[in-house]
């Protein structure tokens, strides 16, 4: 005979044993000992939180033959004992979602009109309620109007929503919560100690982490990363077997956020997903962590359920990131992982997302450069003139934009007609330029690099295929092409192409004298003065 599972072995079997919902189990024994029960309940919540367990155990409590109302169920009466052992022959339980017809619930109204066999009370605990068709909700309520003497009935529903509310008025309703992280963590170190399993603390709190709230599904996890009594379950190994990342690469991908570095973070996603870590989980990892920087920073750290020492650091990050920046984020990520489908590029989603929250960062600060080092062209006007100048401005730059002719690309091997060097050194005036063409490019243009020419060909470097497909889109490169005819008066065909790494012996040269950087260049170009004199 197979093992039972977990969950099953340790569902409570009294309402002491029940974990997070005391609001519920204390209801529920007074009515007992005032012997007010009711004909029907509705119990809705998360999944896992205990609903059909507290159901059944109202069951085993309306039936218990103690005479102590206040010790029921006792677990030792002739009823107690069969409900246990799941031959109880009073309790039906039926699941709603195969049993949705109308036909179902009139065969049910017909059965009910007999007599209890066994106990005092007939009790009918439908799961997922909400499941019944509309004709079966009418036939339902039909039987909870006129219920016979004998006879109660439990809903458990994990969408109270989708429950007509003439349902919902003929019920007890008790809404189930989901349990704290250190609940479930205590009562996983409960079952581990009683199933004499080793492992440690923080491979418990993980596993409660995980099962977010539902005591069922962290039980179920616990059951899944025990496979040797003597094993002893480390954090390192409950996280390989979990999917889970390392915290090391969230605190990674959060540390490039703050620091705008977004190489630096869809390399630690890479790193992350290639070591094992499943892209929804860890992106739910990247969501939980922030949210905990994003209460540091409206609320207290003291909600964060945490060490002293992560409250702290919890701080410290909510004092380096904006709320912006911060809030738009925790969507990006958010969106990422309710959206997560799979695919082959598992990782692209939380890349994206990773891009998304910096990309408006990064196009103000371009943005702002065109104003400083374009600011001299011209004479300070109304704010009516302005608009209308920059309206002529944008157009004359598209009409310009779209004027350009592009040069097809040499055959391969072809000497180059221009100096890479040169390009390298311009790379953040090209960026500049091709702004006033596309705000959008710049961002992509960071996370690339010119590695060399090929004939006319510009060969830029990038480190993924998110960028290979973004930067050989002809309607984004002609901006990059334009851009340097404009600067350098040479016509380059850009190909990207994927590199292992960018070269750090080919980063961006920065120049000796102020004469040759390329931003005063651009704004001596456009009419501007260095002062030479100001400290």
């Amino acid at each position: 005979m197979p093992e039972q599972a977990l969950y099953l072995k340790w569902r409570p079997l009294s309402f002491d044993d029940v974990v997070g919902q005391e609001h519920i189990t204390r209801t529920l024994r007074n009515s007992l000992v005032r012997g007010r029960i009711r004909h029907a309940y509705l119990f809705s919540g998360p999944r896992g939180t205990g609903k059909t367990t507290n159901a059944r155990l109202l069951a085993k409590a309306v039936n218990c033959t103690h005479e102590d109302a206040s010790i029921r169920p006792c677990n030792e009466c002739h009823n107690c004992i069969a409900i246990n052992e799941n031959r109880f022959l009073d309790l039906i339980e039926i699941d709603a979602a195969s049993h949705t017809g109308v036909d179902d619930v009139r065969e049910l109204r017909d059965k009910i009109a007999f007599a209890p066999g066994e106990g005092k009370y007939k009790v009918y605990i439908i799961d997922e309620v909400h499941r019944f068709s509309g004709n079966a909700f009418d036939a339902l309520l039909k039987t909870l109007e006129e219920p016979p003497d004998h006879a109660i009935f439990v809903l458990a529903t994990t969408e109270i929503d989708k429950v007509p509310s003439t349902i919902k008025s003929r019920c007890l309703q008790f809404e189930f919560r989901r349990v704290s992280l250190q609940q479930v963590t205590e009562r996983l170190g409960m079952i581990a100690e009683n199933e004499g399993l080793n492992i440690e603390p923080s491979a418990l709190e993980l596993i409660a982490r995980q099962g977010t709230g539902s005591v069922r599904d962290s039980i179920s996890l616990l059951d899944q990363i025990v496979t040797e009594p003597d094993e002893v379950v480390t954090l390192e190994l409950a996280q390989k077997m979990l999917g889970t990342a390392n915290t090391i690469y969230v605190r990674e991908v959060v540390n490039a956020l703050v620091e705008e570095e977004v190489s630096v973070g869809i390399h630690v996603i890479n790193k992350a997903i290639d070591s094992g870590s499943d892209p929804r989980q860890f992106g739910q990892q990247v969501v939980e962590f922030l949210r905990n920087v994003m209460l540091a920073q409206t609320a207290s750290s003291d909600l964060v359920e945490a060490s002293a020492e992560d409250q702290q650091m919890f701080d410290q990050l909510s004092q380096s990131i904006s709320r912006s920046r911060l809030l738009k984020s925790i969507r990006a990520f958010n969106d990422a992982v309710n959206n997560y489908t799979g695919g082959w590029q598992p990782q692209l989603s939380l890349e994206l997302a990773l891009i998304e929250s910096l990309q408006g960062d990064e196009v103000q600060v371009v943005q702002q450069v065109i104003q400083q080092t374009s600011a001299p062209q011209r004479p300070p006007v109304s704010r009516t003139e302005q608009a209308k100048t920059g309206g002529e401005q944008s157009e004359e730059t598209a009409d310009q934009s779209d004027e350009f002719e592009r040069v097809e690309g040499t055959a391969p091997g072809e000497p180059p007609i221009y100096s890479v060097a040169k390009i390298r050194q311009t790379w953040i005036q090209i960026q500049t330029r091709v702004a006033q063409y596309n705000k959008n490019i710049p961002p992509l243009m960071d996370h690339a690099q010119a590695r060399g020419i090929d004939g006319n060909r510009l060969i830029l470097g990038v480190l993924n295929q998110f960028f290979l497909e973004k930067l050989s889109d002809p309607d984004r490169t002609k901006y990059i092409e334009q851009a340097i005819f404009d600067i350098h008066d040479v016509k380059l065909r850009i190909q990207a192409q994927i590199v292992e790494k960018l070269d750090e012996s080919v980063e961006q040269i920065t120049l000796s004298t102020e004469d040759d950087d390329p931003l005063i260049a651009t704004a001596r170009e456009l009419g501007g003065e260095v002062d030479t004199d100001s400290e």
